[in-house]
């Protein structure tokens, strides 16, 4: 890693991780490997002083922030990867495995803004509706063991295996100016189209299809630069002041 200060363009976000030493340890990879951005989605508090793990990782975790979502815990991110053990459910994303997704990262994020990378909690992993933020998926390639349907990490060995393979293989560039859309406006567009959606009567001839992940899932696909979402704001807003009668007449 030639510049360090390029370590910033990464945040780590645990999703429903309740156990305070699991979320030690993922402090304690963090401050090892050189990361500093640490964020929590929880619907309670995090006893962060009970994460015993953390030695010598103290300012990782002074230096962590709490939301009550993902929308707002990626909304500044320009490529947000979520984990998966994979197994047996049905993905709605492409999946690569960890190698290759670092060294996509790399590609993707090479001046390009800030990258979540997304860690579901210990039990149930990344749900539908979470997953539906990301971009794309990562896998750590694990070996089957007879017995076991869905071998899997520790939260904490996880991000830290994740986080060495970006150390190891991927070099981050600050040279150029962001123009990939945020989390953060992708999910304006996606509240926008939703409108426009219920607004045209889309949503009652097509209900299977407007399920606000889905249409997330959507959006992110687009693939969008920043210069783009104001254009696609622009469209949304002009057919939702046609639709509500507004435009009548009008050319």
């Amino acid at each position: 890693m030639e510049n360090v200060q390029n370590l910033d363009d990464v945040v780590v976000v645990l999703v429903r991780a309740r156990n305070p030493n699991n979320i030690g340890a993922v402090a304690r990879a963090m401050h090892d490997f050189g990361f500093r951005h640490l964020r929590v989605v929880n619907d309670y508090a995090v006893p962060f002083e009970t994460a015993r793990s953390a030695v010598d990782a103290s300012a990782v975790l002074d230096g962590a922030k709490t939301f009550a979502g993902v929308a707002e815990a990626v909304a500044d991110c320009t490529l947000v990867v979520g984990t998966t053990a994979v197994g047996e459910r049905a993905l709605q994303h492409p999946v690569y495995a960890l190698a290759d997704a670092g060294e996509r990262i790399g590609r993707e994020m090479a001046g390009q803004g800030r990258v979540a990378l997304l860690f579901g909690s210990e039990k149930t992993g990344l749900s539908n509706d979470e997953l539906s933020h990301c971009h794309w998926l990562l896998t750590i390639p694990m070996q089957e063991h007879e017995g076991v349907r869905h071998p899997s990490m520790n939260l904490g060995q996880a991000v830290a295996v994740c986080l060495y393979e970006l150390v190891r293989g991927v070099e981050f560039r600050g040279d150029a100016g962001s123009d990939a859309a945020t989390a953060g406006e992708v999910e304006r567009l996606t509240a926008l189209f939703a409108e426009m959606l219920e607004e045209t009567g889309y949503t009652k001839r097509h209900p299977a299809n407007c399920d606000e992940a889905q249409i997330r899932r959507l959006v992110v696909r687009m693939g969008l630069k920043a210069d783009d979402v104001p254009v696609w704001m622009g469209v949304l807003r002009q057919v939702l002041w046609k639709v509500r009668g507004r435009g009548e007449g009008a050319e």
